[in-house]
């Protein structure tokens, strides 16, 4: 039962392609039964990304892009109910203080199935968009990768206690533009003490990390997150979920067979999903639950023979 958990779209993300349609449509010709919809929240104008900036947008104009987002979600969830199961959702920013009043505020306005729990920035400055913005945040870190990566997930703790989400989205993105990011992170004592006590706290609430194929299109050898933290993840009871973080058609279901083969090799026995139903434990998304396939049953799908 193939599914993403994560994607965006042209039409409601600046650094993405496509109409919110074409990404609903392309996944149901690419033979996914499950597929969310999860466009970025609002953020205060001064952690807006510069194409927004040159877009002129506004802190207004971002929260009525999201509520357009969620209304064409409904549109297309009930247009294409017949062949796709379409879930609505939304990916967070932690980026200030502020940042938990407009998850909360964007939580109390619509009914979401879900949340993806993320981290983008760190003092304020992304560390995804682009090495220069890379840099200046592991200068205000202290100069180097490790000072940054222990205050990346020190960022996420923060995050993970505040909103405990239902799905951790990228876990360990701060590698991407770091100057060693194949090395893994054992080699730093403080880095993965932080990074274990994360994962011990996702397991406590009963969060799921997303094996997120982008990391394999940008270049990375293994998908978010790498390797040991699954290992480490697993030893802890840990479940994870499937996402591709899609930004175009182009990008929708990309090397999920090279995900299949390291779910595989990281001997990961089962694949959770969030589906529609009464039963959801966390009241805030009291419409879903997660449900769970195993390897075995995912591997079967007739998705893999139409999408080599």
């Amino acid at each position: 039962m193939p599914f993403s958990h994560h994607s965006h779209s042209g039409q409601f993300c600046c650094h993405a392609e496509n109409t919110l349609e074409e990404m609903a449509q392309t996944a149901i010709s690419r033979g996914f039964q499950v597929y969310s919809l999860t466009e970025h929240m609002p953020r205060d104008i001064e952690d807006f990304y510069p194409e927004e900036e040159e877009k002129f947008y506004t802190e207004e104009g971002l929260v009525q892009l999201v509520d357009e987002f969620y209304l064409e979600a409904v549109r297309l969830r009930e247009k294409y109910a017949s062949q796709i199961q379409i879930l609505i959702g939304f990916e967070t920013e932690w980026i200030r203080p502020s940042s938990l009043g407009l998850i909360e505020t964007l939580l109390a306005k619509h009914t979401f199935n879900f949340l993806v729990g993320s981290v983008h920035h760190v003092h304020t400055i992304p560390i995804d968009f682009d090495k220069p913005m890379y840099e200046e945040a592991r200068l205000k870190a202290g100069g180097t990768d490790e000072r940054l990566f222990e205050d990346y997930f020190d960022s996420q703790y923060s995050m993970l206690q505040a909103l405990q989400p239902p799905v951790v989205g990228h876990f360990d993105l701060i590698r991407l533009l770091s100057d060693s990011r194949e090395e893994g992170f054992k080699r730093w004592d403080g880095v993965w003490r932080r990074i274990q006590r994360n994962l011990e706290y996702v397991v406590s609430y009963g969060g799921i990390l997303e094996l997120n194929s982008s990391a394999l299109r940008k270049g990375m050898s293994e998908p978010y997150p790498c390797l040991e933290i699954c290992e480490a993840f697993l030893c802890l009871g840990g479940r994870f979920t499937l996402s591709d973080d899609s930004h175009s058609i182009g990008q929708v279901g990309t090397n999920y067979r090279r995900l299949l083969e390291f779910i595989r090799r990281a001997e990961i026995p089962d694949i959770y999903f969030v589906e529609p139903g009464p039963q959801g434990r966390d009241r805030r998304f009291s419409n879903s639950r997660f449900s769970r396939i195993t390897v075995s049953e995912l591997e079967g799908h007739s998705f893999w023979s139409s999408n080599p």
